[in-house]
């Protein structure tokens, strides 16, 4: 098998988070789909060992906000390398409270969706949420998503371990 073709896979990069204010956390990912337009529905994978998947189907909830290309890798680090369970990430970013109750990040982000949960599926290392937006808002129409392939190649980025596009150096 050769790994380097799962690269040529086109994603996005997205921040999707749960909680409530008392508990609150998110991931970056790059397993976001709209799945459905009537109603419109996304679909999210989220590894087992994140935070965010309890708090996703606890809350039956959950945000997507889309960064801007330009994005900081600072938020990248924060969202996809830190573990809610040890880091509030929420101290560091401004973000606004969905009707949901869920977080929603502003920073660097273009665009924003609120789900209500409506189903999920075990996919053995990850879960596979879909929900129906019930709220989103576009904050720059100007700007440009961030991307996989541009997180990759021209910001030299990494997947992290929990993500569903991992890869062990060792595997490479």
């Amino acid at each position: 098998m050769n790994i380097e073709s799962f690269h040529k896979i086109s994603y996005g990069l997205y921040l999707v988070c749960s909680g409530t204010n008392e508990k609150s956390s998110g991931y970056v990912s790059n397993t976001v789909f709209q799945v459905s337009s009537k109603p419109p529905q996304f679909a999210v994978s989220c590894s087992k060992n994140n935070m965010t998947a309890e708090l996703i189907s606890d809350s039956k909830a959950f945000s997507i906000s889309v960064p801007e290309k330009d994005t900081k890798p600072g938020l990248i680090g924060l969202f996809g390398f830190k573990s809610g369970h040890n880091t509030d990430k929420f101290s560091a970013v401004n973000y606004l409270t969905g009707e949901t109750g869920v977080p929603v990040v502003t920073d660097n982000t273009i665009a924003w969706f609120e789900c209500k949960l409506i189903q999920s599926m075990d996919v053995d290392t990850h879960i596979l949420f879909i929900g129906e937006v019930i709220n989103s808002e576009l904050l720059n129409a100007e700007k440009e998503a961030l991307t996989y392939s541009y997180y990759r190649e021209v910001k030299r980025g990494m997947a992290p371990p929990n993500a569903p596009t991992y890869i062990a150096k060792d595997k490479s």
